[in-house]
């Protein structure tokens, strides 16, 4: 069991405060969806999660552990990060991003074993991307490299995956199928923490939906539970419903407020 803990996270960057005092906990077999306007502090929140970012106060702990007490390699092998809009400035074979993702497990010298060639070779077939794996990576379209990246987060099998938008760029199947394949791994006993700025997407898929606004959690609880008309308009300015269809739930944006 794997357990995530953020005890009163404070963060201030020169001198704005962008967090305020967050506090939750999350546990695998959950995929936890953080949703929220543009500058809510989404992406200071994942970054601080996975201990890219330490906090002005506050902390997060790993199955009761500090984060910058754990040693950073195993915290590798633990835990895998894609952040929003990832980049890849070298040319190098798709094939060979997606291998990266083994990194914290790839021995010192030589290829890869027969083992993690099967890794990479399963993740490039998950991702739709096995026609693109000789292709470099810088020539790949963004909706193309959002799923090579996604293929890298996933090929080390972690145990804890906080993704920041994972489906930008992606066209509607594949930002579905992104979305599945992220619940999936919660089947598998995974901790999955994902930022989504589609809310159908997030109403679909969330076991957990926690719902940030100027910094705080406003909302923190099951999806159709937190996706209420009332708190779409009060953090969106907007009115929005959440309608049954035979896809799953569809939350409807009608107009502004």
């Amino acid at each position: 069991m794997t357990k995530l803990s953020a005890s009163h996270l404070h963060v201030e960057r020169g001198g704005r405060t962008i967090l305020h005092d967050l506090s939750f906990e999350a546990e695998s077999g959950a995929l936890i969806v953080v949703i929220g306007p543009n500058g809510a502090g989404k992406s200071t929140l994942m970054s601080t999660l996975v201990g890219l970012e330490s906090p002005t106060s506050g902390q997060v702990t790993l199955d009761g552990a500090p984060l910058h007490q754990i040693d950073s390699k195993a915290l590798a092998r633990r835990r895998a990060y894609l952040p929003q809009n990832p980049r890849c400035e070298w040319p190098l074979p798709v094939e060979r991003l997606v291998a990266l993702g083994l990194t914290p497990t790839l021995p010192p010298f030589g290829p890869l074993s027969d083992e993690m060639h099967a890794r990479v070779q399963a993740a490039l077939q998950a991702y739709d991307i096995v026609h693109l794996a000789d292709q470099a990576a810088t020539t790949l379209s963004g909706g193309e490299l959002s799923r090579a990246m996604l293929a890298r987060a996933v090929v080390g099998d972690p145990e804890m995956l906080i993704v920041d938008e994972p489906t930008t760029g992606l066209d509607p199947r594949h930002a579905l199928d992104a979305m599945a394949r992220l619940k999936n791994l919660t089947a598998q006993g995974r901790l999955v923490i994902a930022s989504v700025h589609d809310l159908t997407l997030a109403a679909r898929f969330a076991d957990r939906i926690i719902a940030l606004a100027d910094g705080r959690i406003v909302a923190n609880g099951p999806a159709l539970e937190v996706l209420t008309a009332d708190l779409l308009r009060r953090i969106f300015s907007v009115d929005a419903a959440v309608l049954q269809t035979p896809g799953g739930p569809l939350v409807d944006i009608s107009t502004a407020a």
